[in-house]
């Protein structure tokens, strides 16, 4: 465990906490000194996170969250103290071309993927401008929001709302101490890349798929992510606002 006090002070904010990059976010925030509110729809965060920060100078406050519910969204946000930082990590990948896309799935895809994210804005916006001061952190891809992949077309459509929402807000509110940044990245390796690789059946030759579209011939762990997150949610980045930084093991070179 690597504790810094980077954050010392922040609330902050986190959805998606779960499992992955968020959950490895909320351990990092909190080693870092932040105050942490870790939401998900799982209640397993309410059991494992505060084990792996014990002696760390933050702490963790989990809760169950449906952030594709605007009244729930709204009530959470309502209960809080004032927050510094908003990290969306929400986040749902379908995959298939436009012909295995049902409705449903369209609609899934937009109604977690972006519609959370300004449930979660709209709510925080307010909270932050009182203040003068903020940092919203949201969680694109280099799917849709930097190029097109093949077989992830509603997930990539809903990427690139993402990178919309971020610049938007940043142009918005760029003279009133509000800053708004996505993060854009490759293949990391997670519970939900996981699902995908068994999704295809044969989990070893997955793997190899996905790795091989890496040029640095490997996936990414959710700690390659931390850097970054960790500089978006502190004051160092305090002259950066409506920009995407793609972490993505050179997939876009």
């Amino acid at each position: 465990m690597t504790l810094g006090k980077r954050l010392v002070g922040k609330i902050i904010m986190i959805t998606g906490a779960a499992q992955g990059m968020g959950r490895q976010a909320s351990i990092e925030f909190a080693q870092q000194g932040a105050i942490v509110y870790a939401s998900d729809l799982q209640p397993i965060i309410s059991e494992s996170l505060g084990t792996e920060i014990i002696d760390a100078p933050g702490k963790i406050y989990s809760q169950v969250l449906d952030v594709t519910d605007y009244r729930s969204v709204k009530n959470y946000v309502e209960d809080l103290n004032s927050i510094d930082v908003l990290f969306n990590c929400a986040g749902f990948v379908h995959q298939g071309t436009i012909f295995e896309c049902e409705p449903k799935d369209w609609q899934d895809s937009f109604r977690i993927n972006v519609d959370s994210m300004f449930y979660t804005i709209s709510a925080i916006l307010p909270k932050m401008l009182e203040r003068k001061k903020g940092s919203i952190i949201n969680m694109a891809s280099i799917c849709g929001s930097i190029r097109g992949v093949p077989n992830r077309f509603a997930y990539g459509a809903s990427k690139a709302a993402v990178v919309g929402i971020t610049k938007s807000i940043a142009a918005d509110f760029v003279g009133t101490g509000i800053r708004s940044n996505a993060i854009a990245p490759g293949t990391i390796e997670t519970p939900s890349l996981h699902k995908r690789m068994e999704a295809l059946g044969d989990i070893e030759e997955a793997r190899k798929m996905f790795t091989a579209r890496q040029p640095m011939g490997r996936l990414g762990q959710p700690e390659d992510v931390m850097p970054i997150l960790t500089y978006l949610a502190s004051d160092e980045s305090n002259f950066t606002t409506g920009q995407v930084f793609n972490i993505d093991g050179g997939i876009t070179i």
